[in-house]
């Protein structure tokens, strides 16, 4: 088993704190790079949206991306988005 680094991610205007395989470092950095490009260009497209907007219009290009170029399986999008989405549900803090 690889060993996990903890990583910080600015996506959009937040801090998350993810722990990422070692070797999946670098595409993970370049992945989010990527991302925040994205969300830069559609608030430039799509004025007075808020940030969680961008953020999804983004995801949802990302992965519209990934699928075509990479022909990914629904099942295996699917558990990486929910993947995903557990690692920042733990990253944000909780309401108390």
């Amino acid at each position: 088993m690889s060993q996990l680094l903890p990583v910080n991610l600015v996506i959009g205007d937040r801090t998350y704190r993810v722990k990422v395989e070692a070797e999946h470092e670098e595409h993970v950095r370049k992945f989010v790079k990527r991302l925040n490009d994205k969300i830069i260009e559609f608030k430039t497209q799509f004025a007075g949206k808020d940030m969680q907007d961008y953020v999804a219009m983004a995801l949802i290009w990302s992965i519209t991306e990934i699928s075509q170029a990479d022909a990914v399986s629904y099942t295996t999008l699917t558990n990486n988005l929910q993947q995903l989405t557990q690692q920042i549900a733990q990253a944000l803090p909780q309401n108390t």
